[in-house]
């Protein structure tokens, strides 16, 4: 079996920063009960425990929000009580955690280096781009928090990603961002989302283009000068052109289950459909294997298989695969980059080629194969 992640929301969509262009606050809204109250330790540990039941290999436990880190230091506790009491096979068991990085005490960032938690951290590149969109209660800035969150948890040896939204105000200052990321390697730029109701966040096809080949641009730049950044899409996109397979579920062509986990037990199988009507069951009543049969299961993955024609007969899908579901036209189908990943790689698939086939001669030569 391949390893298992889990998300879990412990409460749910709560948070302590009103962020203009949140996904999951627009997916609350579009359903019966917006908020659950915060996770239990009984439903906690029914989580726990249903999962090392269910898994057969490494097991990852990944906690996402709204803001995760008002469950409190006593929910991570218990969640590490509860591995250790129901893990009796021994299995790996790694964590992860997404933060605002507005909130965390010196406490908490002690225990997260203490337990080997991946942290990542949404920061928005630049002061200005940032506090357009990431404020707090009061619509205060969040930005000079957040940088001292980062780096308080590079003291305590903390690792960490920086997240980075890409709306048009931060396309229009991709070097600056780059620049003022790129010291923390590890990256990632998510293009802002569409409401569900087709509202856009205001990202046209342009500025999404003129970023990606800026970024692309500075990531290879930094790479042949021997200081390579990580940014998870063009490292997943140089894997595909190595024949390996993307860790990114949005690069698959098809969706799987997630297992998004809601603070009341309620599982859905993506974290941009945790619907009503992809409400798959609740772990505490059911198994995972229960869950992942269900016909709700079947019908969510089999609603991302269909390949429109014009991906068929595009030179590019073997890198683009029609990329998320969550992105796709529900008219014709096509995701709504796809123009964009066309010019894209017209420019840049030699280039990036060559890159991966470079990577590839360094990693043999370095290893001594």
């Amino acid at each position: 079996m391949p390893p298992l992640h889990i998300m879990i929301k412990p409460v749910s969509g709560a948070c302590n920063l009103h962020c203009r262009y949140c996904f999951y606050a627009d997916e609350m809204h579009h359903r019966g009960q917006a908020v659950y109250p915060p996770m239990t330790q009984k439903t906690l540990e029914a989580v726990v425990r249903r999962t090392l039941i269910h898994a057969d290999g490494a097991v990852t436990f990944m906690f996402q929000g709204g803001e995760p880190t008002l469950a409190g230091l006593p929910f991570y506790e218990a969640l590490i009580a509860f591995v250790q009491r129901y893990n009796g096979r021994h299995l790996p068991v790694q964590y992860a955690l997404q933060t605002n990085g507005y909130a965390l005490s010196d406490e908490m960032i002690a225990f997260f280096a203490r337990h080997g938690f991946l942290l990542g951290v949404s920061l928005d590149g630049i002061a200005p781009v940032h506090d357009a969109q990431r404020i707090d209660a009061a619509g205060e800035p969040t930005y000079e928090r957040v940088r001292g969150t980062l780096d308080r948890l590079q003291t305590a040896g903390v690792p960490f990603n920086v997240l980075c939204v890409v709306n048009e105000q931060a396309a229009a200052h991709a070097r600056e961002i780059y620049e003022a990321l790129a010291p923390y390697r590890y990256i990632q730029f998510i293009p802002c989302l569409d409401a569900l109701d087709g509202q856009t966040h205001q990202l046209s096809e342009e500025a999404y283009l003129s970023f990606l080949q800026t970024v692309f641009d500075l990531y290879e730049r930094d790479w042949r000068r021997g200081h390579p950044v990580s940014i998870r899409s063009l490292d997943n996109w140089l894997q595909m052109l190595l024949g390996m397979p993307p860790e990114s579920c949005a690069m698959n062509g098809r969706c799987s289950l997630q297992y998004v986990v809601e603070s009341d037990g309620s599982v859905y199988p993506c974290d941009f459909y945790a619907l009503d009507e992809w409400r798959l069951g609740n772990l505490n009543e059911t198994s995972l294997l229960r869950i992942s049969r269900t016909d709700t299961a079947k019908r969510f993955i089999g609603a991302s298989l269909a390949v429109p024609e014009a991906c068929r007969a595009c030179r590019w899908y073997r890198l683009c695969r029609n990329g998320c579901r969550r992105e796709r036209d529900p008219d014709t189908g096509l995701n709504r980059w796809c123009g964009v990943m066309q010019r894209f790689w017209t420019r840049n698939a030699e280039r990036a080629a060559q890159m991966a086939l470079d990577i590839r001669r360094e990693s043999r030569r370095t290893s001594g194969r």
